[in-house]
């Protein structure tokens, strides 16, 4: 009885958590669902943090917490385009802060959204609370740039960092046993080497000065001033505020509201706007016209279906991307299809998958475009998915390309050993414990890796070559699982076109026949999951390490947690098309 009675009220206690949750997120919604009007003469403030979102958030917490996220890249972009032909806008404030992703593109994509907004003959001012570089870099596309009074201005030059794991996994008895196919194919270093390798280096340091040199052109074309000097001028920083203004590296020191009250007596604006309530205000500029799809592939490609790793953040599953290509390819209404990718690679078989029915839709009758956008990252395997597409559109500090691959195990007996346990091992089959936990390969089942690896690299330099236009031959060059910016990748041909998503939409609605003034609809996927999905999904996803690193107080966004926990995505000895692991600053 009394067990029964403790039953009834800790279900008591649960019905009540669930009413009191549901009436916080009608009166959530009560309060953020409401249209928000626009007087003439108001002033859009952009606030921009954390990392950059490329949609909506796949993990139950950012999906309950959605007013604690970050805006998407395409929102901020969205809000700037727009703004620029809104008449009851009348400047910008862009407030960046704390940005911490190690990567570039999305930043430079907001980056030419501000510029853009400028050629409205607009004012945009750029507000930093702490001139952090990645900050620094947002803000130098506006015309005025403001530092408050007590911060240092901390334009450095871009370091590099990878993390090398050799050592650690020594002292533990571990051996990393590795195959890869490419010179540069440098994801495996990670675990089989104790610091770089001469061609890891030079792709390294590739890597690193094409990007310097990206952030030198922007800083310079911002503030006016000869490349050579804004080099100059990086080299003698981080700077004191005064020092900042000496140089022209910034125009003013001030508090927030004293840039606010600048920038509204310039631009006689009275009123502001947040981006968020923006964003939800009036129509966008992307209407009711054509119907355009927009795949978004975000994070690491497994097989199955997507889902959210607390450590390494969004899977893209190749069968949920599988089955929103095939609804896009039944539905006759969709004049063409934008792949937006953000991926770092992962499963060579997934990859192909993907790709696969990417082909069938490219080839399917009506013809439609297809046309990739690359973020961040659309390197190795989501190179591989990339392909598929005529037309490809990447920012200049995209990183894609390493056209590679990569299998293998890291043998655990020696760490059982060393507490004390044993694995016995019983088989039938020539090869059955060919991927053994405990054991490295031995000759025989090394050379059967080899094979499956060499052939699927032979197949991924193959399909590359026809789809850009190459001959194998020339591929092979620039393939080797080297790592390229989408610069270096618009050179080597590896890509068509530099830009962001607004170009990649521009080229499809071409494309398809679509008037460039015009305006779509984009429909958006994967749909924006419900309550029930989230849990579902976050409570499903990801491996038995992971939950327990979560538990144990690693948080997504922890590199060094997902480096460690990254192959627990995989199953073990499948074969990977995965960038390796670097640390961008």
């Amino acid at each position: 009885m009394a067990l029964r009675r403790g039953a009834a009220f800790v279900l008591t206690l649960l019905i009540i958590a669930v009413i009191v949750s549901l009436v916080g997120l009608l009166l959530l919604y009560a309060l953020l669902g409401g249209e928000p009007s626009i007087s003439p003469g108001t002033t859009l403030i952009v606030r921009l943090s954390g990392e950059l979102d490329e949609g909506s958030p796949n993990d139950l917490f950012g999906g309950l917490l959605p007013v604690q996220r970050t805006a998407s890249v395409r929102v901020v972009s969205e809000a700037l385009h727009r703004a620029r032909s809104d008449s009851r806008i009348g400047a910008v404030l862009v407030v960046p802060t704390g940005l911490t992703s190690p990567f570039w593109a999305k930043l430079q994509e907001v980056r030419d959204a501000i510029v853009d907004f400028r050629r409205s003959g607009k004012p945009a001012y750029g507000f930093l609370e702490y001139g952090g570089q990645s900050e620094y870099f947002v803000a130098s596309a506006c015309d005025r740039v403001f530092l408050l009074p007590t911060s240092s201005l901390d334009l450095t030059g871009l370091a590099s960092y990878e993390l090398f794991l050799r050592g650690s996994l020594d002292k533990l008895g571990a051996y990393p046993d590795m195959v890869h196919v490419g010179d540069y194919k440098s994801a495996t270093n990670q675990l089989t080497e104790t610091t770089f390798t001469p061609a890891h280096r030079e792709m390294a340091e590739s890597l690193n000065t094409d990007l310097f040199g990206q952030l030198l052109r922007a800083v310079a074309d911002g503030r006016r001033k000869p490349e050579r000097d804004i080099q100059a001028l990086v080299d003698d920083g981080p700077f004191l505020p005064e020092d900042a203004l000496r140089t022209g590296l910034v125009d003013d020191l001030a508090y927030q509201d004293e840039a606010v009250a600048k920038l509204k007596a310039a631009s006689h604006t009275s009123h502001e706007i947040e981006l968020d309530d923006y964003a939800r205000a009036g129509e966008s500029m992307f209407g009711l016209g054509p119907r355009f799809a927009l795949v978004y592939a975000t994070g690491a490609i497994t097989s199955g279906r997507s889902g959210y790793d607390p450590l390494s953040g969004p899977t893209v599953g190749s069968e949920s991307l599988v089955q929103y290509l095939r609804d896009i390819r039944d539905d006759s209404s969709i004049r063409g299809v934008i792949l937006r990718i953000d991926s770092p690679g992962g499963s060579a078989i997934a990859s192909d998958v993907v790709w696969r029915e990417l082909t069938l839709l490219r080839d399917a009758t009506p013809k439609r475009p297809l046309v990739v956008s690359m973020s961040d990252l659309a390197a190795s395997g989501g190179y591989y998915i990339a392909m598929a597409a005529p037309t490809i559109v990447a920012e200049p500090g995209t990183l894609t390309g390493s056209i590679g691959i990569y299998g293998g195990k890291v043998a655990l007996g020696g760490t059982y050993g060393k507490l004390g346990a044993t694995v016995e091992e019983v088989s039938r089959g020539r090869f059955a414990a060919m991927n053994s936990p405990v054991r490295p390969y031995t000759a025989e089942e090394r050379a059967k890796l080899e094979e499956q690896l060499q052939a699927f690299y032979e197949q991924f330099v193959e399909k590359a070559a026809r789809a850009r236009h190459l001959t194998p031959e020339r591929l092979d060059e620039v393939a080797q699982g080297r790592v390229w910016t989408g610069r270096q990748a618009r050179d080597l041909k590896l890509v068509d076109e530099l830009g962001g998503l607004d170009r990649a939409v521009t080229i499809a609605k071409k494309q398809a026949g679509v008037d460039a003034a015009a305006k779509v609809q984009l429909v958006v996927y994967p749909r924006r999951r419900s309550l029930y999905d989230l849990i579902a999904g976050q409570l499903s996803s990801g491996s038995e390490l992971s939950r327990l690193a979560a538990i144990g107080g690693l948080v997504p966004g922890n590199r060094t947690a997902a480096a460690l926990s990254r192959t627990a995505l995989f199953q073990r000895g499948e074969p990977l098309a995965l960038m390796p692991g670097m640390f961008l600053r």
